[in-house]
């Protein structure tokens, strides 16, 4: 989800939500009172019992109390979660109806049609979480004991005040900053729109443009709309943070860390280790990139030892830095692959593209998708209303009601976003039937790994196959060049994949004010990242943490840092079952039917078991690992770090 990170249904966490039709259809009428759950055993104190769900254990193998089963309790709590699961499927359909139709059609109707919608799907699910609460664990079965576990880690929608003017300003918070940030343009001329930049132009600029004005132009422009949301997201933190205290929780931030199957704390220390596993590799692509980097804009504009500017890496984001693959590329002259290019040669359209991303899951003996995703799907930009262009994967009502958003452009890049927005399809496909409450991935991380880790089988090889190429490069310098068109993206990304809730949870706890938003944004891309803003940024005048996508929406992104991890190890797994040998990186499991197996039996888990579990279905462990991302790098570890030899490396 470009996500590569940009993927992700609006509403995600618990269902990964997304619904389509006319935002005037009546709202389901649902009573939360009738959710009531007597407990005659011990009550549990909610904030307590909130805390010792969320650390059921250090080492991510949350199991339910092993205690003599209670068959009376055991029936009322299940006849509770049976009755929520109910209940949230109706909310949960009419609020991504009315999503799907505010992100495709950006009016103050739909976006106050969605914000009525959530603002039930909020109301119910605070009640619902505090009855649960209420529900002594001892003595259920397993799967009555994970739903009320998930019940009580829910963040999406995030928990709201009982307060119901809170409840319905929060609601209206989330629709008017998400359709700030749709309709975002930068203008040279606020007077004359045909000087106005959507993102989708700016972001054409900063990929393609090597003028440094130009680039520094866009950037700040773009970053300007965010200004705008500042107040809002410091008040949409206020709410949505007593909602969590509501619900037993310190802030959003400690309950976002404790849907992970292991406590907060430990999830923090685990997002470190892998953290830690991957910063060598990552420094030393920093190094050479600045290098070049000074090389092309000369040490007045790039420091040979400092930071890099923000604006200077091919993306908006400097998340990930694909597009300034030309001015550091390895070996200039010898065989590469251009995907953009062949694509276009090939006369590829925007069905043409998605119908070969769906051909390489069917490969693998996957089913079809339904003909309504063909029928439903948004794959071009309208040119007739606003729309949010961002992409995105849905089910709309939570029945093989399958979908993408995204307006596509014939590259390399939505090329890789196809494949990963159909992952999360396929996720959805194969575990659309189980309980509502069970209808997501083992944890986000793995929703977001699924169809990048099938990318990874667009080899060179696999291309050739598909006759997109006339040849496979087959020299070392081939090769090198290859993987460093992997690594721009991948490697390139994983501080960013991390350091956005590293800074929501500061700002969350309190740690950070909303006097110190920019301050401690730029701190932690300087720290994580080695990148440095274009231009002084001081507090209050900007807020560029708005000016990603992920933070007015409210979507949690530590699951795109996983998933970077996880598709690897997905990948080598998979490339095992298919009897691959050789090196990882010249692996495709296209066509492989074994390796489809194994990938379907984890799908069809959903989140009806601990990560651990599903993780071990498909790979043999039970811990995340990101030695398989270094051994696919290996090639490219080895020549950057000959290249750096005397160059100061850090920052």
């Amino acid at each position: 989800m470009l996500l590569r990170p940009l993927t992700l249904a609006p509403l995600t966490a618990l269902l990964l939500l997304a619904g389509c039709q006319s935002p005037s259809d009546s709202k389901p009428k649902v009573d939360v009172k009738k959710i009531e759950v007597k407990a005659e055993a011990k009550k549990v104190d909610a904030k307590a019992d909130a805390k010792a769900d969320a650390k059921p254990d250090a080492k991510a193998d949350a199991k339910p109390d092993a205690k003599q089963p209670d068959p009376a309790a055991n029936a009322k709590a299940k006849g509770f979660v049976d009755q929520v699961d109910g209940e949230l499927r109706t909310l949960a359909v009419a609020s991504s109806k009315a999503e799907w139709e505010k992100n495709t059609n950006i009016t103050p109707a739909t976006e106050a049609a969605a914000a009525a919608a959530n603002e039930q799907l909020m109301g119910f699910m605070g009640k619902t979480i505090k009855a649960a609460t209420e529900i002594p664990v001892d003595g259920l079965d397993p799967d009555t004991a994970r739903k009320l576990h998930l019940i009580k880690t829910t963040a999406s929608p995030p928990p709201a005040p009982s307060d119901a003017a809170k409840r319905k300003e929060l609601a209206e918070l989330g629709a008017k900053m998400e359709g700030i940030y749709g309709k975002g343009k930068a203008c040279k001329d606020p007077s004359k729109p045909k000087t106005c930049k959507d993102i989708g132009q700016l972001s054409d600029i900063m990929s393609d443009s090597r003028n440094y004005d130009e680039l520094l132009a866009a950037w700040q422009g773009w970053h300007k709309i965010s200004v705008e949301l500042r107040p809002l997201y410091s008040r949409f933190v206020e709410l949505a943070n007593e909602g969590a205290r509501e619900i037993g929780y310190k802030d959003l931030g400690e309950l976002w860390r404790s849907g992970y199957d292991m406590s907060p704390a430990d999830f923090e220390q685990e997002t470190e280790r892998l953290w830690t596993q991957v910063k060598p590799l990552y420094d030393q692509l920093h190094c050479h990139v600045r290098a070049q980097l000074v090389e092309k804009y000369g040490k007045d504009k790039v420091p040979e030892t400092g930071l890099i500017p923000a604006h200077l890496l091919g993306n908006m984001w400097a998340q990930e830095w694909g597009n300034i693959y030309p001015l550091v590329e390895p070996y200039p002259g010898t065989t590469s692959i251009d995907v953009t290019k062949a694509l276009k040669k090939a006369k590829y359209d925007e069905l043409k593209m998605v119908k070969l991303g769906e051909s390489f899951f069917t490969s693998l003996g996957l089913d079809p998708l339904p003909a309504t995703f063909w029928e439903r799907s948004m794959f071009v930009q309208p040119k007739d209303r606003e729309v949010v262009c961002h992409a995105s994967a849905w089910d709309v009502d939570l029945n093989n009601d399958l979908r993408i958003k995204m307006c596509i452009k014939i590259n390399q890049e939505d090329l890789i976003t196809i494949h990963h927005e159909l992952g999360h399809n396929y996720y959805y496909h194969y575990y659309y039937q189980l309980p509502v409450l069970f209808q997501n991935g083992a944890h986000d991380g793995f929703h977001e790994a699924i169809g990048d880790a099938l990318a990874l089988s667009v080899t060179p090889a696999y291309l050739k196959q598909i006759e997109l190429i006339d040849e496979v490069p087959s020299d070392e310098k081939g090769l090198i060049n290859l993987q460093m068109q992997d690594a721009l993206d991948k490697i390139g990304f994983l501080p960013f994949g991390k350091l956005i809730d590293q800074w929501r949870w500061d700002v969350f706890s309190g740690k950070t004010t909303p006097e110190q938003y920019n301050a401690a944004w730029w701190a932690l891309r300087a720290k994580y990242q080695g990148i440095a803003p274009a231009g002084d940024r001081p507090d209050p005048d900007f807020f560029d943490a708005g000016a990603k996508y992920h933070v007015p929406a409210n979507v949690p992104y530590t699951r795109y840092f996983l998933a970077r991890i996880l598709q690897f190890q997905f990948h080598k797994a998979l490339c095992q079952a298919a009897g691959h040998t050789g090196p990882l990186y010249e692996c495709s499991i296209y066509g492989k039917t074994a390796a489809g197996d194994k990938l379907r039996a984890m799908l069809a888990l959903g989140s009806s078991k601990p990560w651990p579990e599903a993780l071990e279905i498909v790979t043999g462990s039970r811990q995340m690992d990101a030695q398989p991302l270094i051994e696919y790098f290996e090639p490219l570890s080895k020549w950057l770090a000959e290249q750096n030899k005397g160059r100061t490396c850090g920052w």
